[in-house]
């Protein structure tokens, strides 16, 4: 069967207003000092990624695998206010380190000293999977993005080759769809945004990109209870990438890899093995 073609992207006047609009509706978040990493993650070198144009560029931390590397993962943050801090915790940095990976966390704009982006964040991990490679040679490179930061690694592996693998935590097929749910008040904005920046919606359905993503391993995992990411949204998702996907029983949103830590871990791991697997043959 051929491939259904990429959603076109909105133009750039309507992507601009179009991303104003979307960060008026997405949740407050109050600008925070983030921590440094914590010396049980050193060895680490803070980075800087450059963005292309006038905008400034996105903080990062390289964190280098143990050994010698087989790969380089990019970690992509939830919406909270901690940004790439959030890996501090939970044991993704060393667990992806002890198996021979570098892995690389990355503030979206907005988060940590970046300013806003200028449009839609695909942008910023487009531009952080490019400093990924400069800085990891030919190894491969794979994607782990939890939340919003899962969701908007959709629009750039639907037109990029260069991953193998990704893992996804919590990711809802579209954010408005999400928003609808959890701040169902707020539907005259949402049908609005809908209804005048109808490109610019139908680009941001992340279930059309994941059809359309080549990589060559990918796993989505969530909560039953995730009141903003039901169950078959996850499905939905899984089937249209070609991927698996794993449940947890009584986990809401983030909570997955609270719930069934070492289970998690070992999916994301075996996920990128598999990716790399693939490419050997």
């Amino acid at each position: 069967m051929p491939r259904e073609p990429i959603p076109p992207r909105p133009s750039s006047l309507q992507e601009r207003l179009a991303s104003r609009l979307f960060l008026a509706l997405s949740p407050r978040l109050p600008k925070v000092r983030q921590p440094e990493p914590p010396e049980r993650l050193t060895p680490f070198e803070i980075v800087e990624v450059p963005r292309p144009g006038e905008r400034g560029p996105l903080a990062a931390v390289w964190y280098p695998a143990e050994g010698t590397a087989r790969g380089a993962v990019l970690l992509l943050h939830p919406w909270l206010v901690w940004g790439k801090s959030y890996f501090h915790l939970r044991g993704r940095i060393h667990a992806l380190r002890a198996a021979g990976y570098h892995a690389m966390t990355l503030d979206l704009g907005g988060f940590g000293t970046a300013g806003r982006p200028s449009g839609f964040f695909d942008r910023d991990v487009e531009a952080g999977l490019a400093f990924l490679r400069q800085r990891a040679g030919d190894l491969p490179l794979h994607v782990w993005g939890v939340s919003a930061g899962g969701y908007w690694a959709h629009f750039v592996l639907s037109r990029s080759n260069g991953v193998a693998g990704a893992m996804f935590e919590d990711v809802s097929p579209h954010l408005f769809e999400w928003s609808w749910r959890m701040a169902p008040s707020g539907w005259p904005a949402y049908l609005f945004f809908r209804r005048v920046f109808s490109t610019s919606y139908r680009f941001l359905d992340a279930r059309a990109h994941a059809a359309l993503m080549s990589l060559r391993a990918v796993t989505y995992v969530s909560g039953d209870r995730d009141p903003g990411v039901p169950p078959q949204d996850t499905l939905t998702l899984a089937a249209a990438a070609g991927g698996q996907c794993r449940i947890v029983p009584g986990a809401g949103h983030l909570e997955s890899i609270k719930l069934a830590n070492e289970e998690v871990l070992k999916l994301a791991l075996d996920t990128f093995e598999r990716a790399v697997s693939h490419l050997s043959r």
